[in-house]
């Protein structure tokens, strides 16, 4: 029975193969570059901006309406956009991942583990480039609703990992039965490992923050989505007819 877990060892075991190396560098370098050349453009000019929204959501609590946050939202603001880097740099470099690197991991995958397994093409190109808008809207969407909470310092680091959490999911799951799976197996396997996807979701979003391990965060659990989704269409073209209903 595939597990999280093993889907993990499965992705470490190989994310030192020469073709998965070269797909952990050049989608991160282009994310690196995007995103740190408009940091260091209009670093100043953002942090203002959120510095003066947060004193401006400050001014509506009571009894510290009139206290001097000048200082003190200003640095907070730095800190929540180098907060919001990581997970935007490896969003990015995720979604050049998707569209340009997932079907040779996939086929890497297959090939090793699922060589018997039908290929039945229910995905394609306009597909995975809408599932990665979809993302997109979600992850703004999300980032508006949420937009309130942004104002209190414990939920800083919270919200965009529970938020990267969901998008990291939507990304990657598409591109990994794509070429397997049809759209109909696609629904199936996706409500009933919603919740195995969203924890692994979340384990991309954290990766994002530790050193060195963040550098191979995307290609990892790129190869272990794969993995456990394969592994998961497979389980289920070989239950009975009954099973696969529920």
């Amino acid at each position: 029975m595939n597990t999280i877990p093993n889907s993990l060892v499965y992705a470490l075991a190989n994310v030192l193969h020469p073709r998965m190396l070269w797909l952990m560098v050049w989608p991160l370098v282009i994310a690196l570059g995007l995103w740190g050349t408009l940091a260091i453009v209009f670093w100043a000019q953002i942090a203002l901006a959120i510095a003066e929204w947060m004193q401006s959501g400050l001014a509506y609590l009571p009894f510290i309406s009139d206290w001097d946050f000048a200082t003190a939202t200003l640095f907070a603001a730095k800190l929540l956009i180098l907060v919001m880097l990581v997970p935007l740099i490896q969003l990015t470099a995720l979604l050049i991942l998707s569209i340009f690197g997932m079907p040779s991991m996939v086929e890497h995958v297959a090939s090793r583990s699922f060589p018997g397994l039908q290929r039945r093409k229910g995905g394609s190109l306009a597909g995975s480039v809408w599932n990665s808008s979809v993302g997109l809207l979600g992850l703004i969407g999300l980032g508006l609703v949420s937009m309130p909470f942004w104002i209190f310092p414990p939920l800083w680091p919270l919200i965009p990992i529970a938020i990267l959490g969901w998008v990291n999911q939507r990304v990657l799951r598409y591109d990994a039965l794509a070429e397997h799976a049809d759209a109909g197996e696609m629904r199936q396997v996706f409500a009933a490992n919603g919740g195995g996807l969203y924890l692994m979701g979340l384990i991309l979003a954290l990766a994002a923050y530790i050193p060195i391990l963040g550098f191979f965060a995307p290609v990892l659990l790129g190869l272990s989505f794969i993995h456990y989704l394969l592994a998961a269409l497979q389980a289920r073209r070989e239950a009975p007819i009954e099973a696969r209903a529920l």
